[in-house]
């Protein structure tokens, strides 16, 4: 679901009683969105999932096109070249990005946040990413983002352990911006945002740029 009114836009994963998981019609929405956004007023969204969770991940009953009688059904390299479209689109939307995160935040959903600008989390959220323990490939461009993120050595780390790690901890690597108490989630990015749009949006953006942390392409 997307949304705006005046300068904040909203895009809400609504598959809360799934746990809000990226299979490709989500992906190709997410895109859409994105895209979308770029012919809006919108100077921020929030990015958020309905329900209890923030994502899932990959939706795995379409890992490797699940149903293998589907003609329709699609190959592991064109769903990773889904999720790095995805990934591409959210970089390259002009309106700064916030992810509003909670509970399970996994896999497909960590790269997900990972591409937005700044990421607030309740103190229930969960991350993890579990492709090797699975067996799924790690793709969507998510390696390297991280490794921008929070270094090379956390990186191999999380990866290679498929350990569940905390939003204290997330903080701690440089992944959060802050964390709070689940109940003041909404309010924290609410709040958050309009301190943004206090700001000029013009210098922020030459600022970033100088400084060498934009990631807009």
């Amino acid at each position: 679901r997307v949304e705006v009114d005046g300068p904040i836009g909203r895009m809400t994963l609504t598959q809360g009683d799934k746990l809000n998981p990226l299979g490709t019609a989500p992906l190709r929405e997410i895109a859409l969105a994105a895209h979308w956004f770029n012919t809006t007023d919108a100077h921020i969204v929030i990015v958020t999932g309905e329900g209890r969770g923030f994502s899932s991940g990959f939706d795995l009953r379409e890992f490797a096109g699940g149903d293998r009688e589907d003609p329709n059904a699609m190959s592991s390299r064109d769903q990773a070249d889904l999720g790095r479209l995805m990934a591409e689109a959210m970089d390259r939307m002009s309106a700064l990005t916030i992810a509003a995160i909670k509970g399970p935040c996994v896999g497909g959903g960590v790269v997900l946040a990972g591409v937005c600008d700044l990421r607030v989390a309740a103190d229930d959220t969960v991350f993890s990413i579990p492709e090797v323990d699975l067996g799924i490939p790690l793709a969507w461009g998510g390696i390297p983002r991280l490794v921008r993120e929070i270094g090379p050595a956390m990186t191999k780390e999380l990866v290679m352990t498929c350990r569940e790690f905390s939003p204290q901890e997330a903080a701690a690597m440089g992944f959060l911006n802050r964390v709070v108490p689940a109940e003041e989630l909404e309010v924290a990015v609410d709040e958050l945002a309009a301190r943004l749009l206090s700001m000029d949006r013009t210098f922020i953006g030459f600022s970033l740029v100088d400084a060498g942390l934009a990631g807009r392409q």
